[in-house]
C-alpha cells in the first residue's frame, strides 16, 4: 500500500499524455483579432456577464470562437466556466442540469438555450479505457488549462471573453489557424485511441475550413480506422450527419474515402462511388444540399441517407425483379436488406429509416400516372421529396426525362387540366368487381332447377 502512495506521487506523465503540468494561455487582445461581442449571441453574453459578476471565470469556448476567426457564422455558442453545475444554477434561474455522466446546464435565455459546461479535467490516476485504449470515464471537473487539454485538436481550445473581448488561447490554435493547419492537442495514437471519432472530427474540420492535417496527426489514420468498429455505432451516425449537413459534404466524403475511413462508417459507399452513374447521382445531390446549407435553407437527414444508398437499394430491386418477384415486393426487400447491411456499421435512427423507406417506396410508384391514385401520390406527405429524388435520377441519366416533367406539369396544372393529362388504366389492369352471389331464402323450396346436375 505504501508502495502505490510513493509510486503515485513521484509517478511521470506517459510520453504524448495532455496530463502533465499546467500550460500558461497566449491572451490576445481584441486589436490582435477579428472577433467582437457583438458576434456572440445576447444570450451567451448574457450568462458570462453573470457568471463574471458572482465571481466566476465565464468564456465563449470551442468551436464558435475557430469558425468566428475564419469568418464563419457558428451555428450556437457554448459556454465553459469554473463554476460547478449548482452554483450555474444558484446563479442563472431560468436552468436546469442536463446529463447523468457528467452534468451540464442548460440555460434558457428567450428562445436561445445556451449550453454551459463546467472546465473539465482527467482521472489522473483512475482513467478507465477498454481493451483498444477508448476511454470510458473521463467526467471530472478540472482548472481551465486542463479543460483546454483535453480538447481534441489546437484550434478548438480557445477561449473568448465577450467583456473584456480576449482571447485566450492555450495550444497556438489562432498561429494554426493562419497557418491552415489541424493539430491534434497531444500524441496523435493516444488521442485517437481514447476517442476513435476524433479522426472522423478531423476530416471534417479539415474539409469545411480548408485545413491541412498536419503528417503527424495524419499518419496514423489508415492504420487506426479499425478503431471506428469500437465505436457505438449511434455515436459514428450523428458524426456522418454532421458531414453531411456541414455545408461541404462533397470535401467531406472525397476526405472521409481518402483517409481510408468509409469502411466503418458507409460500407456501401465505395459501390454507389465506382458506378459512373451512381457517382453523378451522389455528386448531383449534395452539391445541391450544400448549397441549400450555404445559403441557410434546411437539409432533410433522411433525403441525404436516401441517396448515399440508393444506388446499391436500386441493383437489388432489379436483381429481385429479374428473379420473377413483384416490383413493389422486389422494392421493400431491397430496401430493407441495405438497411440492415448500412446499420451493422451506423445506426440510422428509426424515425430517419422510416422516411428514407418511404423516400424510396413512392419511386415505383411514381411511374403510375393513371387512375385516381395518382391524386394520393400527389398528397404523399413525402411526395416532394420523392419528386426531387425522382428529378436526380433523371439528371444522373437512370431514368427518362419525361417521367419528373410529367409530375412537374401535374403538380401546376388546374383540376380539369389534371383529369386530362391522366393516361388511360390498361383493361389488364382494371379490377374486376366480384358478382354478388344471391343467398336462398330459408324457406326456399327445393326444385329440379336448384337441384346439382348429376354427370353420371
Amino acid at each position: 500500500m505504501i508502495r502505490k502512495i510513493i509510486r503515485r506521487i513521484f509517478r511521470q506523465p506517459e510520453q504524448g499524455t495532455t496530463l502533465a503540468r499546467a500550460v500558461e494561455p497566449a491572451i490576445i487582445p481584441p486589436e490582435s483579432h477579428p472577433v467582437r461581442r457583438k458576434q456572440i449571441s445576447s444570450g451567451s453574453r448574457k450568462v458570462c456577464e453573470t457568471l463574471q459578476q458572482q465571481g466566476h471565470k465565464a468564456y465563449v469556448v470551442g468551436g464558435a470562437v475557430r469558425d468566428l476567426l475564419t469568418g464563419i457564422t457558428p451555428k450556437d455558442f457554448d459556454v465553459a466556466t469554473d463554476a460547478t453545475p449548482d452554483e450555474v444554477r444558484r446563479c442563472l434561474k431560468r436552468s436546469r442540469l442536463i446529463g447523468r455522466r457528467f452534468q451540464i446546464v442548460h440555460a434558457y435565455m428567450g428562445r436561445e438555450i445556451v449550453e454551459i459546461t463546467t472546465f473539465r479535467g482527467r482521472e489522473k490516476h483512475a482513467e478507465k479505457t477498454d481493451a483498444h485504449g477508448r476511454l470510458l470515464r473521463d467526467n471530472v471537473f478540472g482548472n481551465q488549462s486542463e479543460d483546454a487539454a483535453r480538447r481534441d485538436f489546437t484550434i478548438n481550445a480557445l477561449y473568448f471573453d465577450p467583456v473584456s473581448e480576449h482571447i485566450l488561447d492555450y495550444h497556438h490554435g489562432v498561429a494554426d489557424l493562419k497557418q491552415k493547419t489541424l493539430r491534434v492537442i497531444g500524441d496523435p495514437k493516444t488521442r485517437y485511441r481514447e476517442d476513435p471519432v476524433r479522426m472522423l472530427r478531423a476530416v471534417r474540420l479539415a474539409a469545411k475550413l480548408g485545413l491541412f492535417i498536419d503528417p503527424e496527426a495524419r499518419r496514423p489514420i489508415r492504420e487506426m480506422a479499425v478503431l471506428l468498429e469500437n465505436v457505438p455505432t449511434p455515436r459514428l451516425f450523428d458524426e456522418i450527419l454532421k458531414m453531411l449537413t456541414s455545408g461541404y459534404a462533397i470535401e467531406c466524403l472525397s476526405a472521409l474515402r481518402a483517409e481510408g475511413l468509409q469502411h466503418d462508417t458507409l460500407p456501401l459507399l465505395d459501390m454507389a462511388l465506382h458506378d459512373p452513374q451512381g457517382e453523378k447521382f451522389i455528386q448531383l445531390a449534395l452539391a445541391n444540399t450544400d448549397q441549400r446549407i450555404r445559403e441557410g435553407k434546411t437539409s432533410s437527414p433522411a433525403f441525404l441517407f436516401a441517396v448515399l444508398l440508393w444506388r446499391e437499394v436500386n441493383v437489388t430491386w432489379q436483381k429481385l425483379c429479374q428473379e420473377g418477384e413483384p416490383p413493389q415486393t422486389a422494392l421493400f426487400q431491397a430496401m430493407s436488406d441495405v438497411l440492415q447491411t448500412q446499420g451493422e456499421k451506423l445506426a440510422i435512427t428509426r424515425r430517419i429509416a422510416a422516411d428514407i423507406k418511404e423516400i424510396w417506396a413512392l419511386q415505383s410508384r411514381l411511374e403510375q400516372r393513371s387512375g385516381k391514385r395518382v391524386y394520393g401520390i400527389l398528397a404523399h406527405p413525402r411526395f416532394r421529396a420523392a419528386y426531387d429524388f425522382l428529378l436526380l435520377r433523371a439528371e444522373a441519366g437512370e431514368i427518362a426525362p419525361e417521367l419528373p416533367d410529367w409530375w412537374l406539369a401535374f403538380q401546376e396544372a388546374d383540376t380539369q387540366t389534371r383529369a386530362e393529362m391522366l393516361l388511360p388504366v390498361a383493361n389488364g389492369n382494371k379490377k374486376r368487381r366480384r358478382k354478388r352471389r344471391s343467398k336462398p331464402t330459408k324457406n326456399a323450396e327445393y326444385s329440379e332447377e336448384s337441384a346439382p346436375v348429376n354427370d353420371a
